[in-house]
């Protein structure tokens, strides 16, 4: 969407009664390929990102009071995958992270989080989620929205890292590296994030397994009946600019891929340690 296209979005887009004017103008700027029916090929909508923001708003500006440095790291254009390490029994890290780089993008945008695999298949969520911008890990889902320039965000840790029981937090799980494969089939660059204080807000003390037929991957244990008011920390660190670096064909080398994602694995690392020595306490 070119500039005067996103222009006369904004002037039309008024977005529901009680949205800030500083969401609303960002949602409005923010580029939808809109099919004509209201929503994106794949489902989202101004509207139902709106609804999301409003929803997810209250953790955002008053419960975890998210703060946030290295917007300058935000690619302005173009596709690119977004991988941060996870926790925190419930993915408040991937909603805190969606709202942090739609309010503090520009030009605006909005991130595509790609969703677990049972996710898509619960009901009445997976319809929120999907007008909000979340999107199903399918091949064709993750084609279409980096061939269009949109922008992903990804956890390699996946089910593992939001498992993480209390006195693994931190520590990076298995790193998948299908971020990276992604990164250089469609000429991404990939942003390593850190987010600090997701892995302390809900504590677990156990997993048990879960019947096959509710499709989650285990019935998680809380220490604490809801969460914590952790203040969330999020730095956003330099692109790994692995499109420049690897020619498309490349993304089907196992040995380029693993290395390029260790290399990942090692800048969020980095900025963990960073986050973790520079606050002052879980609330501060």
């Amino acid at each position: 969407m070119t500039e005067q296209e996103q222009g006369r979005e904004h002037a039309r887009w008024s977005g529901p009664r009680g949205l800030p004017e500083v969401w609303r103008r960002q949602i409005a700027r923010a580029g939808l390929r809109d099919a004509g029916h209201g929503f994106d090929p794949l489902g989202a909508s101004r509207e139902g990102l709106a609804r999301g923001v409003m929803a997810a708003r209250f953790f955002y500006e008053r419960y975890f009071r998210v703060l946030s440095q290295g917007h300058a790291h935000l690619p302005a254009t173009g596709p690119a995958i977004l991988a941060s390490n996870h926790g925190g029994m419930l993915p408040f890290d991937a909603m805190m992270i969606a709202l942090d780089v739609l309010r503090h993008s520009s030009p605006p945008r909005f991130v595509r989080p790609i969703l677990d695999h049972f996710v898509p298949a619960l009901p009445l969520v997976n319809t929120f989620f999907t007008r909000a911008g979340a999107i199903g890990g399918s091949r064709g889902n993750v084609r279409y929205a980096l061939e269009g320039g949109e922008m992903l965000l990804i956890f390699p840790e996946g089910t593992r890292g939001i498992g993480k029981l209390f006195w693994e937090r931190y520590r990076l799980q298995e790193w998948r590296v299908g971020h990276v494969e992604l990164a250089i089939r469609y000429g991404a660059p990939i942003v390593p994030v850190a987010v600090i204080g997701a892995e302390e807000q809900w504590p677990q003390i156990a997993r048990l397994p879960a019947p096959r037929a509710l499709g989650f991957p285990y019935v998680p244990i809380p220490a604490l009946p809801l969460p914590l008011p952790v203040r969330y920390h999020i730095y956003y660190g330099e692109p790994i600019a692995v499109q420049r670096r690897f020619q498309p064909s490349e993304a089907d080398d196992l040995g380029v891929v693993e290395a390029a994602a260790a290399e990942v694995k090692e800048a969020v690392a980095g900025l963990v340690a960073r986050g973790l020595a520079e606050r002052e306490g879980i609330f501060d």
